[in-house]
């Protein structure tokens, strides 16, 4: 079992932990120690069990407020996800109607014979102007 030497709040303690592990001590013990070195700029020098627990405790403390962001978080994303759930179960909606207007029968008979007579108009035209020269 390796033995690890880690520093909190400017002391060395020898702690003795599983083959593999020693990455993950030293990440814990480094998190206690940023902890332990803001009591002892706050407070100054005290009992070593005092500065750990109440390097502890602050760790706890963040801990405690990491884990009500989680609850708050997993709870979010539960509701989000029902009201997924929700939209994906409902039927696709009609397709939207688009209306066109149509022009009465009366009117396209009517707009018909006009364009019918501007044609016989304007080939009678054609026929009695003179041939344009070549």
């Amino acid at each position: 079992m390796p033995e690890v030497t880690i520093t909190i709040g400017g002391r060395n303690f020898e702690v003795a932990c599983q083959g593999g592990e020693e990455h993950f001590l030293r990440s814990a013990a480094k998190l206690l120690d940023s902890e332990a070195k803001t009591l002892v700029e706050q407070i100054g020098r005290m009992p070593e069990a005092r500065m750990l627990l109440m390097a502890g405790l602050m760790l706890a403390d963040r801990l405690a407020g990491t884990e009500d962001q989680m609850r708050a978080q997993g709870a979010k994303l539960s509701r989000l996800e029902a009201e997924l759930a929700d939209l994906r179960a409902r039927p696709a909606p009609e397709p939207a109607r688009i209306e066109v207007p149509v022009l009465p029968r009366a009117v396209t008979e009517t707009l018909a014979e006009m364009a019918a007579r501007t044609e016989a108009l304007a080939a009678a035209l054609s026929e009695r102007l003179p041939a344009p020269p070549a």
